[in-house]
């Protein structure tokens, strides 16, 4: 099942989330329909808090992209990511350009590590603690910011908020349409 998305402005936005336990009633079919939600919107990255629920839970999938046939390809790499926990980073920093779900039509460089050391449960509650790199590193910076109440605006000089300030405004008044389903205020 497809869920809405809460744009910038909602207040689970800002909201630090709770750990939740392997009893989290309907988690298997809630992870199944952040996935769907995800990939529904085109996005890589989905975190509880964007669909209206302040629990720590996010979803990570990448799908190759055809540009001749403008379509996604079937998911070639998934991570579920409950109660994650960053344990460290790696001091090598880089921009990379991100977008948000609950952001749409935004999209501004970001400086982020490049690697951390990250500790997590999957879906079958099994404990991992690695060292991540890449995208998937990327993604999880982000989306870990929605746990802690964080939207990636809030890593952009004051300078550049300023100049968003309209298009946030907004998106937090309802006034944008993006081809995937939002929650309204």
């Amino acid at each position: 099942m497809i869920l809405p998305i809460v744009g910038y402005g909602s207040p689970v936005l800002r909201k630090i989330a709770q750990p939740i336990d392997k009893d989290y009633p309907g988690l298997k079919d809630l992870i199944a329909n952040m996935y769907e939600t995800m990939y529904a919107a085109d996005g890589v990255g989905l975190a509880a808090p964007q669909i209206d629920l302040s629990i720590r839970l996010v979803v990570i999938g990448f799908r190759p992209y055809d540009e001749k046939t403008n379509t996604y390809g079937d998911p070639t790499e998934e991570h579920t990511l409950i109660n994650p926990e960053i344990i460290s980073f790696g001091e090598k920093k880089d921009w990379f350009n991100e977008g948000c779900l609950s952001v749409p039509d935004i999209h501004e460089d970001v400086l982020r590590p490049t690697t951390l050391r990250l500790r997590w449960y999957d879906e079958e509650w099994n404990l991992h603690e690695e060292d991540i790199d890449g995208l998937l590193a990327r993604v999880a910076q982000h989306e870990i910011d929605h746990l802690d109440g964080k939207v990636f605006t809030d890593r952009l000089s004051s300078l550049r908020r300023t100049m968003l300030k309209r298009k946030l405004g907004d998106i937090a008044a309802g006034k944008i349409h993006p081809h995937y389903k939002m929650k309204r205020k």
